[in-house]
C-alpha cells in the first residue's frame, strides 16, 4: 500500500470540508475521486500534499506519516502533483519552469537536472522548444507542462486535479494515453475529475464523496451501478443495465 488516509477530517471555521474519510491506493494503481462541486475532492488532495493539515485523522505514505509536514517535504518523500488552474513561473522558460521541479524536488534524483527536465518534456510530448516563455502557452501546453514539472521530481504517487478541464476530445485521448504512459512506468497516480468519460476508463477504483463524507468507493462498474452515487452526483444516465 503506498497510500492510507485515515479517519481525516479538514474543517474550515465551521465548514466540514472532510469528513472522517478513509482511503487506501495500492502501488501501480490509478484511483479517481469524483464527485459534486464542494464535495472536498481539492480538500483532500490539499490535505495529501502538504497544503492543509487534517483536523483530525492522519495520512501515510509508504507507511510513513505525513499528515502535518509541508508541502515541499511531501514533495521531497516522493509525491508530485498537478493543479486545478495552472501555476507556472510565466517570466521563465518551459525548461526553467522544469528545472526547479528537478532541482528542488526529490533529493533522491538530485544529479543532473537539467537532463531530468528535458527527459520530463520529452516523455510528455511536449510540442514547442524548451526555450518558449511560459506566458505564450495554450490550455493544452500548460497542462503538459504541469504534469512535466511534477514528473521532474520523480514522483512514485502523482495527485491530479482536474488536468482535463478545458480540453478538446483530440486533447483528451492524448492525455488519457499519457495518463497510462506515467502508470506504466511506476508512478502511482490520484486524479480527481469532473470529466466522467475520461475517469470510468481511466481508473482501477473510484472514490466518491458527498459534502465531505466518502459514499462509495468501487470499480468503475461497480460505481455506476451505485443508485446513491447516481443520486446525489452521475444521475440516472449513467446506471447501467
Amino acid at each position: 500500500m503506498i497510500l492510507q488516509v485515515e479517519n481525516v477530517s479538514r474543517k474550515f471555521g465551521g465548514l466540514v470540508a472532510l469528513d472522517q474519510v478513509n482511503l487506501h491506493v495500492e502501488e501501480g494503481e490509478i484511483v479517481g475521486i469524483i464527485g459534486p462541486n464542494g464535495a472536498g475532492k481539492s480538500t483532500l488532495l490539499n490535505c495529501i500534499a502538504g497544503v492543509h493539515k487534517p483536523t483530525s485523522g492522519a495520512i501515510y505514505f509508504e507507511e510513513k506519516k505525513i499528515s502535518g509536514l509541508s508541502p515541499d517535504q511531501v514533495c521531497r518523500m516522493g509525491i508530485g502533483r498537478t493543479f486545478q488552474i495552472s501555476r507556472p513561473f510565466p517570466k521563465m522558460t518551459i525548461l526553467e519552469n522544469v528545472l526547479v521541479a528537478a532541482e528542488f524536488g526529490n533529493p533522491a534524483h538530485s544529479d543532473k537536472p537539467e537532463a531530468r527536465a528535458k527527459d520530463s518534456l520529452e516523455f510528455v510530448g511536449f510540442p514547442l522548444s524548451p526555450d518558449t516563455p511560459t506566458a505564450s502557452l495554450n490550455t493544452a501546453q500548460l497542462r503538459r507542462l504541469d504534469l512535466a514539472r511534477a514528473l521532474a521530481s520523480q514522483p512514485r504517487l502523482l495527485l491530479m486535479d482536474e488536468t482535463a478541464a478545458g480540453l478538446t476530445p483530440n486533447e483528451l485521448t492524448d492525455l488519457q494515453e499519457l495518463i497510462y504512459k506515467i502508470r506504466n512506468q511506476g508512478t502511482t497516480i490520484l486524479i480527481v475529475e469532473h470529466l466522467m468519460r475520461l475517469i470510468m476508463k481511466l481508473c482501477d477504483r473510484i472514490m466518491v464523496l458527498h459534502y465531505g463524507v466518502k459514499i462509495a468507493v468501487g470499480p468503475p462498474v461497480e460505481i455506476a451501478n451505485n443508485e446513491k452515487v447516481a443520486e446525489a452526483y452521475l444521475g440516472e444516465q449513467y446506471l447501467l443495465a
